[in-house]
């Protein structure tokens, strides 16, 4: 396992809503098993899932994320499939769909690396957006 730092930009654009960004830089762990490589940092304030553990784990052609802690939840990006989740927060349980739109990974954990996705998100059904991230292994 390896430390790193990592830098994270994500966007969120909701139908019909303002768009709303941010940017952080953090420490995270980085290790290779079999045929996946797993890349791991804690959430802050800033993320807004503060007390949350991201695990990220990244195949060929699909990257897994999931968070546990205050929030739960466990998303699939595979390009152009559609993908349905559950999302645990104190105020209940949420269906999620995701739709990958695009998916670039580029990691080498012995040196740098960045993952860039862009997806659709909807929550039960109800709210839509487009959402951007991007992880830079520093």
């Amino acid at each position: 396992m390896k430390d790193v730092m990592l830098k994270i930009k994500g966007t969120q654009a909701p139908v019909g809503g303002d768009v709303d960004s941010i940017e952080l830089i953090t420490e995270g762990k980085i290790y290779q098993k079999e045929d996946c490589k797993y890349l791991m940092y804690d959430e802050t304030q800033l993320s807004g899932m503060e007390g949350c553990k991201t695990v990220l784990k990244i195949y060929e052609d699909t990257v897994e994320m999931e968070r546990e802690g205050n929030a739960m939840s466990k998303l699939i990006f595979q390009m152009g499939k559609r993908h349905v989740s559950k999302y645990t927060t104190p105020y209940g349980d949420f269906r999620m769909e995701i739709l990958t739109k695009k998916l670039d990974v580029d990691i080498d954990i012995e040196k740098k690396g960045k993952i860039s996705l862009e997806y659709l998100i909807s929550l039960q059904g109800l709210t839509e957006g487009k959402n951007k991230l991007d992880i830079e292994i520093m």
